[in-house]
């Protein structure tokens, strides 16, 4: 299974110690809370979208077709006293199709109710386990990695979906390599020359599956990387702080590694916009948790992505719930952006999939709700009045604009 660690995670608290033989870009401490994608001929591209061949990039693993379609109109400033919008961003983890097909799953379920969504690709995921010597992961040996390297004909699969993502509208972000949370090489020890030196590979094997796979006959992917890549999320959330320099020389826009963000307007963070995954409430219990897959199973099976399955109706409704719940806190009173992780994994027989479907189903449609992609999102802050954004920061979680977002914004013009 993708993105899942061999050697656990750290930050453990006692309440999920059992769960450290389990993956997850999120860990749990237990009470809720964090510690931390037919082909053309050799020399050929694709057919852009709109009918020019394309142009291709390096060896033909990426090219340039133009802008890219299905986006939203730009974004335009609030006006004084509008209501803001309720922005919620589906993103997932690692972006590998392994044959369960959850890629396409979530790509026609975005379809279905007009959302665009983040799917931060795992470098490693393009490249063969044949050629693992290519890459040199900080503090660990030469070609470690502590998720497993796909199979040829799964990396063709994501290849075809990263594909169809990108030309479906949704933004390829990245998961870095080796999702390495643990032992002396874990991320969180990183040097931020250290993340440069990951964040190049997993561009490199990204611009470069063609040579590193062979396989000439298969389309490029329809997007120059240099300039789709503007944000990433760190593996198990950890390693931010040396990470952020990096981002900001590389020129990113946004940084989703914060763990247990609460559901606030987000500020910038040395230059670069936090947005976390956030802390919302779990249904018949008195903490909350991550908004994220891995976090609704370490705190329900802790240590088996296989408990038994008289469990799983209950966990089901309970992850789902606890979606909508989110939600449902910020579309009601603070309008905060709202955050979701996950990834594509049949952790307790899918319960955690079938959750977040059904959470975008209820968001999907409401008025002012906006299911957008981390980069559009960012588009919309950077047009915003900063004094506005001010304001919107002021109110905290589950508190309303007093006397109403007319006069409550107002006063920021």
């Amino acid at each position: 299974m993708p993105d899942i660690t061999r050697r656990g995670l750290i930050g453990l608290g006692a309440g999920a110690a059992a769960a450290a033989a389990l993956a997850g870009c999120g860990t749990s401490d237990g009470r809720g809370g964090t510690a931390a994608p037919g082909g053309r001929p050799k020399g050929g591209g694709p057919e852009a979208p709109d009918g020019p061949a394309a142009r291709l990039i390096g060896d033909g693993s990426t090219s340039y077709t133009g802008r890219q379609p299905k986006q939203p109109a730009g974004p335009v400033p609030l006006e004084p006293g509008q209501t803001p919008p309720q922005f919620v961003v589906f993103s997932w983890d690692g972006a590998g199709e392994v044959g369960n097909g959850l890629f396409p799953r979530f790509l026609k379920a975005a379809e279905d109710h007009g959302a665009h969504m983040t799917f931060f690709l795992s470098g490693l995921y393009l490249l063969p386990e044949s050629k693992k010597r290519l890459y040199r992961p900080p503090n660990n040996a030469v070609g470690a990695s502590d998720i497993g390297y796909l199979t040829d004909a799964h990396i063709e699969q994501t290849l075809t979906y990263v594909r169809q993502a990108w030309l479906d509208g949704h933004e390829i972000g990245t998961h870095f390599n080796g999702h390495f949370c643990a032992g002396s090489g874990t991320v969180a020890n990183w040097t931020p020359a250290q993340w440069r030196s990951e964040i190049d590979q997993a561009m490199s094997f990204v611009k470069e599956w063609r040579t590193n796979t062979g396989r000439h006959d298969l389309p490029s992917l329809p997007f120059d990387y240099d300039k789709e890549l503007v944000g990433g999320r760190t593996p198990c959330l950890l390693g931010q702080d040396n990470l952020l320099p990096t981002a900001r020389e590389l020129g990113w826009r946004y940084d989703a590694s914060s763990p247990g963000g609460r559901q606030r307007w987000p500020s910038k963070r040395g230059g670069v916009w936090d947005l976390p995954l956030q802390a919302v409430p779990f249904p018949g219990r008195s903490f909350e948790v991550l908004s994220m897959d891995y976090n609704m199973l370490a705190n329900q099976s802790v240590n088996t992505t296989r408990a038994p399955a008289y469990n799983y109706p209950a966990w089901r409704k309970q992850s789902t719930e606890a979606y909508i719940a989110g939600f449902n806190r910020a579309y009601e009173t603070n309008r905060a952006p709202f955050f979701i992780g996950n990834h594509f994994e049949e952790w307790n027989g899918g319960i955690y999939m079938d959750a977040v479907e059904e959470a975008l189903k209820h968001m999907a449609g409401k008025k002012d709700v906006r299911l957008v992609s981390f980069r559009q999102f960012v588009d919309w802050l950077d047009v915003q009045d900063p004094k506005v954004l001010d304001k919107l920061r002021s109110l905290d979680v589950g508190i309303r604009p007093e006397g109403g977002w007319k006069r409550f914004l107002r006063a920021a013009a």
